[in-house]
């Protein structure tokens, strides 16, 4: 069976270019300027305020990794470094068609929350995009083996009374984490309006290599019949 790994990573636009109901909507809870800032900084979780920025993919019987990645204003290009394939893309709409083109070919993905997250994510902001999914990223957590999220695996679908990171699960079965590296999530708008837009791609192939590593772990030991 042919598998699949991926993460991504989103931008949230800027608070004060959003129309003023989107604004007030998004402050109506905030009672307090700290509150009222961690609304401006979580614009990035959530598809109406934010886009995908880069997608990495890792075959898991292979090396061979794929990271597509926007880079606003330049032409697109492709680079090669070691088995990662770096495709950089004028804009979300081509990142997304690219991903798109790719996933077909798999038969079940692997993620870390990506049913919380990148999956629902990838799939509103493609129908925004106008651009059409070549595969269903929520299929039923009880039924379907296509997707194996790793944080549901771990957790048994939430039975354990609390959920952790993926650097936290990393640490704990000995795997590298990329969080190591002196790059995390809060990190990646900065980044991108620094116009570091490789660094991003090569943050993200990182998660997703640990991610890999991580379902092996479970895989082994964890993944049990019936």
């Amino acid at each position: 069976m042919a598998k699949i790994i991926f993460d991504i990573e989103t931008v949230g636009h800027d608070f004060d270019e959003l129309d003023p109901m989107t604004q007030e909507h998004l402050l109506r809870s905030a009672r307090t300027e700290e509150e009222e800032q961690k609304e401006r900084d979580s614009l990035a979780f959530y598809p109406v305020t934010a886009r995908v920025v880069t997608v990495a993919m890792l075959e898991e019987e292979s090396d061979k990794a794929f990271v597509y990645y926007v880079t606003p204003g330049r032409p697109p290009a492709k680079t090669t470094q070691g088995q990662a394939e770096y495709v950089a893309t004028s804009d979300e709409k081509q990142l997304l068609e690219l991903f798109w083109q790719r996933m077909a070919k798999y038969e079940q993905f692997i993620t870390f929350n990506g049913r919380g997250f990148d999956c629902p994510f990838l799939l509103l902001r493609s129908a925004v995009n106008k651009v059409k999914p070549t595969k269903n990223l929520m299929p039923d957590r009880y039924r379907s083996q296509a997707h194996i999220d790793l944080m549901e695996k771990l957790t048994y679908l939430g039975a354990t009374r609390r959920r952790f990171s993926l650097h936290m699960w990393c640490q704990a079965f000995g795997i590298k984490s990329p969080k190591q590296e002196g790059v995390g999530g809060a990190d990646i708008k900065d980044l991108f309006r620094q116009g570091r837009h490789l660094d991003i791609a090569r943050y993200c192939l990182g998660d997703v290599t640990a991610t890999r590593e991580l379902f092996r772990a479970w895989n082994a030991y964890l993944n049990l019949p019936g």
